[in-house]
């Protein structure tokens, strides 16, 4: 009998294995997975460019987005420490219950990670909003009183980024473990066209407050969207807790180290930021243009081959087929370096006519376009190292060793505020962008020395022959 169409959700493609003539191995599942992704996040790049256009225009590099960038810096950073850490140790875990447990016990998990994951993001909010008077004059050091207020107003405008955002990130994980990507990819495209309605609609009355506003209606759709879907595959959003059996132990276990090498590694963007901010006025609003420029195209590398790989990852993890680990990293290593390092190029040496292009109209002259693409020549450069650490934090989490990452993190925050001091004091904001590509730099040669070492291990724990490679 002829199997039924599949959902976009789902999004399987079995005519791939009829064209190929051979069993989808587990290196063409993650190609598959991560053109899909590819494919669906191209429309969100689309929309994420128009949004900054829109943002470039009506702000510049104003003291009002200066204030905003600084007000979004501790939501977005607590989004990243506690669901990302929570996405990252839950995973594996996940699909290991999913295999050997059964669809009960993984709900089960579900449901008390999503408890655990609220409560904490929850409790986070409560707690920055409490402490802003105080952290706000730390991070924005360089800004006047009447800065700072708009900053704390702008935060807790915010601060329900933090629960929404959480949820998401939690929500599409699950649904990748479950090989299901095209959807959640795709979704994301509602925050900047939620961005876009509302500077167009009510910017002249609500000036940076509709930026604001704006990214918290898009997250809020965003979390509705992924709800309704995944109640429709059957996944049950109930908020129930199960006690700490064996199952959370082990989630837990990964994520205490997990959230401390976030908290340190995330701790680098509040550091770029917070020192842009002693230099002149604009200089947090340059950073963050240039880093929105490169993330348009890490982005593209990233988000689906990290969506892809992990459950993967944890698939081979589970089945102890260390020589098909080695195989795929080292097949997409290859192919990472070949895409990415062309592009790096290009950024560095046509920087100041792109941002040209894109940005120089209304509020953003000719002297911003100046600053900003000599502050993305240098941010440019992390692109290959930032890709290829951001794969292999995914095989050290489907190793359950994230407790390495925690080291990496440390030497990651003391490297990147002693290299900050040093380069801004002879290139201003763009020394900081220099000293962040270094940092990746030395992220990625730890990273993939430390798998190297526990890949050494695993080969002598083999049997002869070990696993053959897909």
């Amino acid at each position: 009998m002829a199997k039924p169409p599949q959902t976009i959700g789902e999004f399987k493609l079995p005519f791939i294995q009829q064209v190929l003539g051979a069993p989808l191995t587990a290196n063409r599942k993650i190609f598959r997975a991560a053109a899909v992704v590819a494919l669906f996040s191209s429309f969100v790049l689309v929309g994420s460019v128009a949004k900054e256009l829109v943002v470039a225009k009506w702000f510049g590099r104003g003291d009002d987005l200066d204030a905003f960038v600084i007000a979004f810096l501790l939501p977005s950073f607590l989004v990243n420490l506690v669901a990302g850490s929570v996405n990252s140790a839950l995973i594996p875990t996940f699909v290991q219950v999913r295999e050997t447990q059964g669809k009960e016990a993984t709900q089960r998990l579900f449901s008390s990670v999503m408890v655990w994951t609220l409560g904490l993001l929850l409790g986070v909010s409560i707690l920055i909003g409490l402490l802003a008077p105080y952290c706000l004059p730390l991070l924005g050091s360089g800004f006047s009183a009447g800065k700072l207020v708009l900053t704390r107003k702008l935060l807790y405008i915010l601060l329900p980024f933090v629960a929404l955002s959480g949820l998401v990130t939690l929500w599409t994980s699950v649904l990748n473990a479950g090989e299901r990507f095209a959807l959640p990819a795709l979704l994301p495209i509602l925050s900047p066209v939620a961005i876009i309605a509302f500077l167009v609609l009510a910017g002249r009355a609500w000036g940076i407050y509709s930026l604001a506003i704006g990214i918290v209606c898009g997250v809020a759709l965003q979390t509705a969207a992924l709800a309704f879907f995944l109640k429709a595959q059957g996944i049950h959003l109930s908020l129930r807790w199960y006690g700490l059996d064996a199952n959370l132990r082990q989630v837990a276990t990964q994520f205490v180290p997990m959230v401390a090498g976030a908290l340190l590694m995330g701790s680098t963007d509040l550091v770029d930021q917070s020192m842009s901010a002693m230099l002149e006025p604009g200089s947090v609003a340059a950073l963050n243009y240039a880093k929105k420029v490169v993330s348009i195209f890490v982005v593209v590398g990233v988000i689906p081959l990290t969506t892809a790989v992990l459950p993967y990852f944890s698939q081979m993890v589970a089945k102890q087929d260390w020589g098909a680990c080695r195989h795929t990293l080292k097949t997409y290593s290859r192919l990472i370096l070949l895409g990415t390092v062309p592009i790096t190029l290009g950024l560095v040496f046509f920087s100041q006519p792109l941002i040209r292009i894109m940005f120089q109209r209304g509020a953003f002259v000719a002297a911003d376009t100046q600053v900003v693409s000599r502050v993305m020549a240098c941010l440019a450069l992390q692109i290959p190292f930032y890709i290829l650490g951001n794969m292999g934090v995914r095989m050290i989490s489907a190793l359950k060793r994230n407790a390495v990452l925690t080291t990496i993190a440390a030497v990651n925050m003391v490297l990147n505020v002693v290299l900050n001091y040093i380069f801004m004091k002879y290139a201003g904001v763009a020394g900081i962008a220099l000293s962040t590509s270094l940092v990746y730099l030395a992220s990625c040669l730890m990273v993939f020395g430390s798998i190297a070492v526990a890949m050494k291990r695993m080969a002598a724990q083999e049997p002869a022959g070990g696993n053959s490679r897909l």
